[in-house]
């Protein structure tokens, strides 16, 4: 059985990560639609924005965070972000140039799978 506590901060989480979503999505379809950069490095851009927006709305809402050390603790969400990021890449890589899948289809598939790694490395190692 789950504890009801881990439950409650995984729905704020996901609540966080959708706003973290839309902006991701956002930057992704404007850079790659709008801009026309590589579609890897726009996700790239995209994916980091809603990260650090994330960051800051997670330590002070989903897990109420008061630790001082902001700086070391915005390092390692980021780092464990980043870490989100590869998969993210390699789950969208997969499901869009190998199953051909719709590139923005892929992208939300791969955020799902995504979205386990980051709850858990988040609860465990960042705001623990």
């Amino acid at each position: 059985m789950i504890p009801e506590t881990i439950i409650y901060k995984l729905l704020k989480f996901m609540l966080v990560g959708t706003g973290g979503t839309i902006i991701d999505f956002g930057i992704t379809f404007f850079l790659k639609e709008k801009v026309k950069i590589n579609k890897y490095f726009a996700n790239s851009i995209g994916y980091m924005c809603a990260a650090t927006s994330n960051y800051i709305f997670t330590r002070i809402w989903a897990f109420d965070n008061t630790n001082p050390d902001i700086l070391k603790q915005y390092f390692i969400f980021v780092t464990i972000s980043i870490i989100g990021l590869g998969l993210m890449n390699l789950f969208i890589w997969i499901f869009h140039e190998k199953f051909k899948i719709n590139f923005y289809v892929a992208k939300v598939l791969a955020l799902l799978i995504v979205l386990v790694w980051t709850f858990s490395a988040h609860y465990k190692i960042t705001f623990s």
